[in-house]
């Protein structure tokens, strides 16, 4: 049976905001390994997860926001609406691209911002291992609530926020799950690949484990076997 890679009803209702940071500045937390640049791997991984959410949602209801060139070539290639990341941080950056995807998505929207059948998400760019049938699983089970946010592995941080009723409100950084949670439900779902972001050598071993995308397996060759 062939592997089933495009979108489903269940997710087609979704709008989905993806902001990727430009390579040279992203995850300066990560030490690349020897003779991988880390701004060639920040790429790698950004480009993997883009690519599994344009598998898992129609493309043209995913916004990425970003000024790193790899990254917009690569979402105009597949479909995407690529939005200017305003340089004020990722609150910001998020908040442009939800801005723009509800402009855009005009003639659907209810008048406070609902989108019928489906909803807002905001996914972020460093999930290596991600596979389109985790985001699809995650954001069914998304649905079933207002508001949602999924944790990292840790607990800590938020890796998916959603919204069936209004925009989302993102409020980023060091412990955003917990405020997040203040007005979302908190869903520690058992979806490791998805919950797998990287921003140190030790999650970008463990995103190895669990199997990460073309780009970044290539880029670390026998590492990633």
């Amino acid at each position: 049976m062939r592997e089933q890679t495009g979108p489903d009803r269940a997710v087609q209702g979704w709008r989905l905001v993806l902001p990727v940071q430009r390579a040279e500045r992203a995850k300066t937390r990560l030490l690349a390994p020897d003779g991988v640049s880390r701004p060639e791997l920040a790429r790698a991984i950004a480009l993997d997860t883009l690519d599994a959410v344009c598998r898992a949602l129609p493309p043209e209801r995913v916004t990425v926001v970003t000024d790193d060139a790899g990254a917009a070539g690569r979402a105009r290639e597949l479909g995407a609406v690529v939005v200017p990341d305003p340089g004020a941080g990722l609150d910001a950056a998020i908040g442009r691209g939800l801005e723009d995807a509800a402009r855009r998505a005009g003639a659907l929207e209810g008048a406070d911002g609902d989108l019928p059948g489906g909803g807002w998400a905001v996914l972020l760019g460093d999930l290596p291992a991600l596979r389109p049938e985790d985001l699809r699983a995650a954001l069914a089970r998304c649905g079933e609530h207002e508001r949602a946010v999924v944790p990292d592995a840790e607990g800590q941080g938020t890796v998916l926020l959603t919204s069936t009723r209004g925009i989302p409100r993102p409020q980023f950084g060091a412990g955003s799950a917990a405020r997040h949670a203040v007005d979302a439900t908190l869903l520690e779902l058992d979806l490791p690949r998805l919950r797998r972001d990287v921003d140190r050598v030790e999650d970008l071993r463990e995103a190895l484990r669990l199997g990460v995308g073309a780009r970044t397996r290539a880029l670390l060759g026998s590492t990633a076997a």
